[in-house]
């Protein structure tokens, strides 16, 4: 089995060398490949990021928001997480089978203290009933990976409040995540193991898994400068596409309503591919020109708040809304808290 770990930190690169590996490399042998990746959030191939996301907590603290090729549910990582992932070819008789690839995983956790840990379910590695690996997979002309999560000292908090978004502030279709208690793996380690650092953390599984003392006698998979282009074209093209990202989610019917001094108003919305497709207005506030409008101007926008801030730039939202503030109404549109 060849090995290779990146030094990037941006998820959206990471899961394009994923993909080149998957789709060019060659897998004459298996590919180990580990990754850690900054604060982000990386969604199920079919989700919804309005449903899924707290876009606003997001964007205040600067995390990353990225669509994986694979299935599943939303994950949240930081520099507390390592990522996994075996890159191989398609023996027909992998798919759905995570037991395969989460196995070695499993006995390298035993080895460092965790001996609780087991997959449960179908793509679940838990422990004390608590997860702390979701698991994924993706197939094409005969080549797959099974790629995983590892929480070893990720901001709980951080995942609480990334993920969460207000059921009943938005009807939405595609694949709804499930979201279980979380627990993080340091706690459940031996003092050794304990106090690592998240690239010591990193190294160790590798060896454990991999069966060497000394992860310079590993193979490793070197990429080429032709291959590095080819990973920067493959993040551009998906990765960090905002078509691919936001404007692959399916319909979202969205209702938010705010009562303020000067009057109330209610937006209705519909999101298709990202962007706003219908918009009515309600409200009892005090604005003279016609709301219809108004909801015109934004027909087509992308549903973020600097499209809808720039789309809104030299409208006087006054004559509309009366004196509520321009922020506000700004903020109504796109608030998820």
């Amino acid at each position: 089995m060849k090995y290779l770990v990146t030094d990037q930190r941006d998820i959206r690169y990471n899961l394009a060398l994923e993909t080149y590996l998957m789709e060019h490399a060659d897998l004459t042998e298996p590919i180990l490949y580990f990754y850690i990746n900054s604060p982000c959030i990386i969604l199920g191939c079919n989700q919804n990021v309005y449903e899924e996301v707290n876009l606003d907590y997001t964007q205040k603290h600067q995390i990353i928001i990225t669509r994986r090729t694979s299935g599943g549910g939303a994950v949240f990582d930081d520099l507390g997480n390592v990522s996994f992932s075996f890159i191989t070819k398609d023996d027909g008789h992998s798919n759905g089978n995570f037991s395969k690839f989460t196995e070695p995983v499993i006995a390298a956790l035993h080895e460092m203290g965790a001996t609780g840990a087991q997959l449960v379910g179908r793509n679940d590695l838990q422990i004390d009933g608590k997860k702390f690996s979701g698991n994924a997979m993706r197939l094409e002309h005969g080549r797959m990976f099974s790629h995983g999560t590892l929480m070893y000292d990720v901001d709980l908090n951080v995942i609480e409040q990334a993920l969460n978004v207000p059921k009943d502030k938005i009807a939405a279709k595609g694949i709804k995540s499930v979201h279980s208690r979380v627990t993080n793996l340091r706690p459940y380690f031996t003092p050794d193991y304990q106090q690592l650092t998240i690239e010591k953390f990193r190294d160790t599984l590798a060896k454990k898994i991999l069966q060497v003392t000394d992860l310079a006698a590993a193979d490793e998979y070197v990429l080429d400068n032709q291959a590095k282009q080819a990973v920067a074209a493959i993040n551009q093209q998906l990765f960090s596409n905002w078509d691919w990202v936001y404007g692959n989610s399916p319909q979202a019917a969205i209702q938010h309503r705010q009562h303020f001094a000067q009057g109330t108003i209610d937006f209705r919305l519909q999101v298709e591919h990202g962007r706003i497709s219908y918009l009515k207005v309600y409200g009892d506030f005090l604005g003279q020109a016609d709301v219809d409008q108004f909801a015109a101007k934004l027909l087509g926008i992308r549903y973020d708040r600097d499209a809808i801030s720039q789309a809104l730039t030299g409208v006087d939202l006054q004559s509309y809304f009366g004196k509520i503030e321009r922020q506000a109404i700004i903020d109504l549109l796109v608030r998820q808290e």
